[in-house]
């Protein structure tokens, strides 16, 4: 079985669904599926030199959109030697592309929104949800209707999609998500993150690992801290994620405002043992989104045994108030305060237990094998998922 992944970017600042494809195609590979990636980058970027797989860059890509204009021959030329064809996100031209070559021929192919049809974006960006309206009819649309089946990884990302266009039809499969639990040795990922930031030795942390993004609710984590930081001199947030927007500067301020400065450490972006490590040296990871369509860094904390503090907006979060896995809250100031609230009030048998339970969270909910399993299973059928899966609006 041959399939082609397309992304936009493979630039792992760009977050989940590049690691997502990564660890998911790692797994393919090792059971005997080809699997290749096409992506809009420069063929020159540092990232696309350095990817683990075979891997076709179309770029560099032009405005926004990112179009380029060699993908699409490309894949008309080629379409006969996939099996299949995984498009990742929405709102580009990959996407555009791919339904241009594949409609009406013998390759399927299949959209993973990775939660770009939430409504959130909607309410937050009426400007620019009006703009894509303005060629939703023409691309997106037709991008979602044609495709094989559309993939969400949760029922509520699924049940989120229907609400931001009313012009809206499309086979749906939700197939969930996954990533791969760490590998190498515990102690010294956590030693290599001290010996980087010596002042979180000894320390309290509360990890964010991820973006620096408004959809984030980074100023609402900063809010939250600076309303509990008193309660304990070992309390430090760890603010750990590239800055992608500009923001961080805006963010800075906003702790040196609030008098928490010297309790909050900025990393910028980890990886490797290092990312590893921030992990292992966490109390708690904390990750108040206003939305977030699956969150791997939280199923990366509940595979190190580290609690999820979260918000009611990351569409896996009925999975670990489920399992005792952590705590869940609104996605307000207010909210994100009782997440800490209620974390200071644990005892420290009570903080043990769910530190179990997020191990055993993930390994049941989140585990790479059993997702790479129902992803793949529905690409070798050719013809979709069985019928009791796929839902047809």
């Amino acid at each position: 079985m041959r399939i082609l992944e397309l992304i936009s970017s493979v630039n792992p600042a760009g977050g989940g669904p590049v690691e997502g494809l990564k660890q998911t195609a790692a797994v393919a590979v090792r059971r005997g599926v080809t699997v290749e990636v096409a992506t809009l980058d420069d063929p020159t970027a540092p990232w696309v030199r350095d990817f683990p797989l075979p891997l076709h860059a179309f770029g560099p890509a032009r405005l926004k959109y990112s179009y380029a204009p060699r993908l699409l021959p490309w894949l008309r030329a080629h379409a006969q030697d996939y099996d299949a064809v995984v498009v990742h996100g929405l709102w580009q031209y990959h996407g555009f592309a791919a339904r241009q070559a594949l409609h009406r021929t013998s390759t399927p192919y299949y959209v993973f929104p990775h939660g770009m049809l939430d409504p959130w974006f909607k309410r937050t960006y009426p400007l620019k949800h009006l703009k894509k309206w303005m060629y939703w009819p023409w691309a997106d649309y037709r991008v979602l209707r044609d495709a094989q089946a559309v993939l969400f990884t949760t029922e509520e990302e699924r049940l989120l999609a229907r609400q931001s266009f009313w012009l809206y039809r499309c086979r749906e499969a939700v197939i969930g998500y996954g990533t791969a639990a760490p590998t190498g040795d515990a102690a010294q990922q956590r030693e290599a993150f001290c010996a980087a930031f010596p002042a979180l030795r000894d320390t309290r942390n509360l990890l964010f690992l991820s973006r620096l993004h408004p959809k984030k609710g980074c100023d609402t984590l900063l809010a939250a801290f600076a309303r509990i930081v008193h309660r304990d001199p070992q309390l430090r947030l760890v603010m750990a994620g590239p800055d992608q927007v500009g923001w961080q500067r805006t963010l800075v301020a906003q702790a040196q405002a609030l008098g928490i400065a010297e309790r909050v450490t900025w990393t910028g972006m980890l990886t490797g043992d290092l990312k590893w490590g921030a992990y292992r040296a966490a109390d708690a990871f904390v990750l108040p989104s206003h939305q977030e369509n699956f969150g791997v860094v939280v199923a990366e904390a509940l595979a190190c045994g580290v609690p999820v503090l979260t918000s009611d907006k990351v569409n896996t979060w009925r999975e670990v108030q489920a399992a005792r896995a952590g705590l869940v809250a609104d996605d307000s100031s207010a909210g994100t305060a009782q997440l800490f609230d209620k974390w200071l009030a644990l005892s420290e048998p009570e903080r043990l237990s769910m530190r179990l339970a997020a191990v055993a969270a993930f390994r049941e909910h989140f585990e790479i094998e059993s997702f790479a399993t129902r992803l793949y299973g529905l690409l070798r059928a050719k013809n979709g998922a069985p019928s009791a899966t796929l839902e047809a609006v």
